[in-house]
């Protein structure tokens, strides 16, 4: 089977753990490639900040999952929308992503729609034990993509990387596994508060005084070029 689609989404779960920032900044790697890609913003909270639609705007549309009408909504999307399809979940939504998948899965596969799932693990155990439940449920029928995003400057990822269930799970399903760094609150907070994109920092598109200061144009740059470096190695699980 030809596969047409290429549908990632983040597990939800566990919130804080930077869902939505992976997402952002993996959009921004697809535009800097020229590659077509549908945002999709599935966080049913319908937060104005922090989610998607705040970095996107109109760019990014708000589908509620949790009803039939936005089922149909997605399944539109992979009917008419880009051949990469990027969804970001809200925290906290695991029985809820657990039907959508379910009810849309079979249909959805025998199309050639094949599915990626984004898992955030900080140094929070918490934060891999809410990978490890979205696992149970979606099992083989997708790829794994986790981010080990470091929340301080000498983050350990130690129960990630040794703890019994976390080994099993990278034995068993083999993901694609990169690395996030640190980014400094001074840049971080603005531009999460005012929904500003590494790249527009970079870039010095800021419309944002504060995110405007040489310091912190240089650091965006690092981030955005080695954050860049990371999603290249996962192209087979990224690209259709």
């Amino acid at each position: 089977m030809s596969i047409q689609k290429r549908i990632v989404f983040t597990m939800g779960g566990k919130g804080g753990v930077g869902k939505t920032g992976t997402m952002v900044a993996l959009a921004e790697r697809f535009d800097a490639n020229e590659i077509p890609c549908t945002l999709l913003d599935l966080d049913t909270e319908n937060k104005a900040r922090g989610s998607l639609t705040h970095y996107f705007n109109g760019a990014s549309t708000k589908v509620n999952i949790n009803t039939p009408a936005g089922l149909d909504v997605f399944v539109d999307m992979l009917e008419n929308g880009a051949s990469i399809i990027l969804a970001d979940m809200g925290s906290g939504s695991g029985q809820i992503a657990a039907d959508w998948f379910n009810a849309m899965y079979e249909d959805v596969a025998v199309v050639g729609a094949v599915f990626t799932a984004v898992g955030i693990v900080t140094p929070d155990p918490a934060s891999v034990e809410s990978i490890l439940a979205w696992a149970s449920r979606l099992q083989d029928r997708v790829q794994y993509l986790i981010v080990e995003n470091a929340d301080s400057p000498l983050a350990e990822f130690t129960y990630w990387q040794s703890s019994e269930q976390a080994v099993r799970f990278r034995e068993v399903f083999h993901p694609v596994v990169l690395h996030m760094d640190f980014r400094l609150a001074e840049l971080e907070n603005p531009a999460r508060q005012h929904g500003v994109k590494l790249s527009q920092i970079a870039e010095r598109k800021a419309a944002i005084d504060e995110l405007r200061r040489a310091s912190l144009v240089m650091r965006a740059q690092s981030y955005r070029r080695r954050l860049f470096a990371e999603f290249d190695q996962a192209k087979a699980v990224l690209l259709p």
